[in-house]
């Protein structure tokens, strides 16, 4: 056991919660970004603009999503250069087996391609030939055994959760907003959650309101301490910059909480504001202005499919409403009210 748990050390191989939970899938989410997510944005300029070639940027970038993915999975758990270029063919791979599911897809198996690639990486004096052929071997070979089913499991879950959502609107609107919100402000990934479990249509308008809460909640709480430098890193950066303080007092994580619960129903009862561009966008949130980028590119893509007309005033009244407008005025109401009572003190929300 002893020599086991020294080679597993040798091999940076650390199989904990935070590795897998936390490092993994952030790194995912960027994965995501850097591909799917800015090719969608690329695309939707082109579109707008007429500019056929930036149509063909986006579109070259869309489609490299599987093995950007695997790529930054590999990077965080800290892969040998050979390993880490053998992921491009793997996350090609159990992408597209996955199907609509197919970023949870590529999360499990890169995990484990990646864990047996370093495994045997430099352990031979073939390492050419003997590291991308276990690591390539594996990814793939996981990949037709198990991406199917993992992708449709992912699909299933995430369209149980939407049409939950239109069932049950108030309070799946509620659930929705709190938990994905809660997501991106812990040290895990609330986009790449999202992107797993393909959730958009009105369960990701829900999840837009949540996140958009937590970064524009904690960016106006914490006006008083961080002033402009906060509401410029939390609005549009993230909220996840509060966790340290979070830990020393969870007392100032509920206001935000709250905005969320309060916004999730009403995008989904009042406004019946959906999601509909790349499902990544719905654990955004305010971070690059992403989550609202997203919402608009869904309604462009409506209006490609003739499924709508145009957008209305009501529709930018909803999103600028729920994304900005709402968590900033409920935040300021509730705020001062918190502190007033003593459960935030001078000092529990500034940043290093």
């Amino acid at each position: 056991m002893g020599k086991f748990k020294s080679f597993l050390e040798r091999k940076n191989i650390v199989i904990t919660g935070k590795r897998y939970g936390v490092d993994a899938l952030g790194a995912m989410a960027q994965g995501l970004f850097a591909s799917l997510l800015i090719g969608t944005i690329i695309s939707t300029i082109g579109q707008q603009t007429g500019l056929a070639w930036l149509v063909e940027i986006g579109d070259f970038a869309k489609s490299m999503a599987g093995p950007a993915m695997a790529a930054s999975i590999a990077f965080a758990l800290g892969s040998p250069a050979l390993v880490l270029f053998s992921m491009l063919a793997v996350g090609a791979a159990s992408n597209k087996l996955g199907g609509a599911g197919g970023p949870l897809a590529v999360y499990v198996i890169t995990i484990f391609a990646t864990e047996f690639g370093k495994a045997v990486s430099k352990e031979t004096k073939i390492d050419i030939l003997v590291t991308p052929l276990v690591t390539i071997g594996v990814g793939i070979g996981l990949s037709m055994w198990w991406a199917p089913a993992i992708g449709a499991a992912a699909s299933s879950l995430g369209e149980v959760i939407m049409w939950a959502t239109t069932k049950q609107p108030f309070l799946m609107g509620i659930l929705v907003s709190v938990i994905v919100g809660m997501a991106l402000t812990l040290p895990i990934s609330s986009a790449a959650i999202c992107a797993a479990l393909s959730l958009t249509g009105l369960a990701g308008g829900a999840a837009l309101a949540g996140c958009c809460a937590q970064m524009v909640g904690f960016a106006v709480l914490s006006f008083r301490e961080n002033r402009w430098n906060g509401i410029i890193s939390q609005g549009l950066g993230t909220s996840m910059l509060q966790m340290g303080n979070i830990v020393k007092n969870p007392r100032i994580w509920i206001v935000p909480t709250l905005v969320s619960a309060i916004t999730g129903p009403m995008a989904t009862c009042l406004f019946r504001l959906e999601m509909n561009g790349p499902a990544i966008s719905s654990g955004m949130g305010t971070c690059g202005l992403v989550g609202p980028i997203g919402v608009y590119t869904g309604w462009q893509a409506e209006i490609a499919e003739g499924a709508r007309m145009a957008v209305s005033s009501a529709d930018w009244i909803g999103l600028v409403l729920i994304s900005i407008v709402l968590p900033v005025l409920l935040t300021m109401v509730l705020g001062p009210l918190f502190r007033r009572i003593g459960w935030i003190r001078e000092g529990d929300l500034t940043l290093d």
